[in-house]
């Protein structure tokens, strides 16, 4: 080549420099969004990883008529394994939110996951009913890994406008292992009992939590943290005295009151007349979980369509009716009625849970920790109180505990909403 020619290239391929300066990187260039690299991967890992935590987390809930006759106790007793598994994981998710802040979030679900799901191989060997609550005890403490890592992992990794859309699809993976624990355990136990049902979920989750580990992308946001004490006590006393963030955590714990106690007691309803059904059948009424999948997962077009107050609006309301129509003595109108119930709590959740996320700009697994410990400290508080209002007053005591916790979540929306048009008309909620 020339040396005219080679000045003639150097001049012509000096001019393109100037506009490639025009079009700056976005900070959010190199997060995940939906059709992007690694975003199937990391959806359907925590997919999984929703799935193994509810499979293990609600393993004994379709299968206490069976664990109360074995060991002859009542249905508030029984309702302890499940209670006692939710109540660990609701004590622990804020320690361990902060070993998430510290190692990272994929090491502690990774580490979560393994603990849990060895516990779940020895859980169907319990003796008594009291070392089966002890093991399901640290088998909910183990889990606390996991809900509050797995959002701070969203938050971090998936762009802000798809955010939404991605919790929808861990919670729906929650939904989907939460069906899948109940209908396997009810046909499983009708015919080997319910400690080989408990088993076969055992192994299931094993499976599921090596997909996850292998499928799981690693992070590329995440800045560690400190684990001093007076560090975690400020994030967290910050994040308490944010009014949008405690009502989030509010509606979350009065959401799964409402959803823990109708789906501990239900068993007892359809086992007993005047519908008398056998184990395998009832084990397979929690197949109304894939409608929770299907509102989990649209609650980012919800949002879009109503906002978020309207959102929860609508949650609340459907969730009451369906406490409202399962009062019938009619096994198509009880269907009817989880079905509502389940399509409101899921929906309602993933657009709390996601608000909570994005409301949080430091100290995101805290922020969610404290969500996830309000959320399931509901859960344990619905099994237990729904299942006493049962052996009180039948199901129409359980449904009463239910409207009640509605009712709570319509008037703190209410108040939300208040106070986001007092600061100012466009706040969003």
């Amino acid at each position: 080549m020339s040396p005219a020619s080679t000045g003639a290239s150097t001049s012509v391929d000096a001019v393109p420099t100037v506009p490639a300066a025009v079009s700056p990187r976005s900070p959010h260039d190199s997060l995940m969004a939906p059709g992007g690299p690694g975003y199937r991967r990391m959806s359907f890992a925590l997919f999984l990883a929703g799935v193994a935590t509810f499979a293990l987390l609600y393993s004994t809930q379709a299968l206490l008529p069976l664990i109360s006759g074995e060991f002859g106790v009542s249905a508030s007793d029984a309702s302890w394994t499940v209670a006692a598994a939710t109540g660990g994981l609701a004590l622990f998710v804020l320690p361990m939110s902060a070993l998430s802040e510290r190692y990272g979030r994929r090491t502690v679900m990774t580490g979560s996951l393994a603990v849990a799901v060895t516990l779940g191989l020895l859980v169907p060997f319990a003796p008594s009913l009291g070392s089966l609550v002890v093991l399901r005890a640290l088998q909910g403490a183990a889990l606390a890994g996991l809900p509050a890592s797995a959002t701070a992992y969203l938050a971090e990794e998936v762009r802000p406008r798809a955010l939404i859309t991605a919790i929808g699809l861990f919670v729906a993976g929650n939904s989907v292992g939460g069906m899948s624990g109940r209908v396997i355990t009810g046909w499983v136990a009708q015919e080997w009992g319910w400690r080989v049902a408990v088993g076969v979920i055992g192994a299931v989750a094993v499976a599921c939590a090596i997909a996850f580990r292998l499928l799981l992308p690693a992070p590329r946001h995440f800045t560690p943290g400190s684990l001093r004490p007076a560090v975690l006590a400020r994030t967290v006393r910050d994040h308490l005295a944010d009014p949008l963030l405690c009502r989030l955590y509010a509606i979350g714990a009065l959401f799964m009151t409402v959803f823990g106690g109708v789906y501990t007691v239900i068993g007892y309803r359809l086992t007993e007349a005047p519908f008398s059904l056998p184990q395998g059948i009832v084990g397979s009424i929690f197949l109304v979980y894939l409608v929770g999948t299907v509102s989990a997962s649209t609650a980012g077009r919800l949002v879009g369509r109503l906002g978020r107050r309207g959102s929860l609006y609508l949650a609340g309301g459907t969730t009451a009716l369906g406490l409202l129509v399962s009062l019938a003595d009619s096994l198509p109108l009880v269907l009817l009625g989880l079905v509502l119930i389940t399509a409101g709590f899921f929906a309602g959740h993933a657009v709390a849970s996601s608000a909570v996320s994005k409301t949080a700009t430091t100290g995101r697994a805290q922020a969610s920790a404290l969500y996830q410990s309000a959320y399931y400290i509901g859960s344990s508080a619905g099994s237990t109180v729904g299942a006493v209002a049962f052996h009180a007053g039948g199901w129409a005591g359980t449904v009463g505990v239910g409207i009640l916790a509605v009712l709570g979540v319509v008037t703190i929306t209410v108040f939300g909403t208040r106070a986001a048009r007092r600061q100012s008309p466009a706040a969003a909620y």
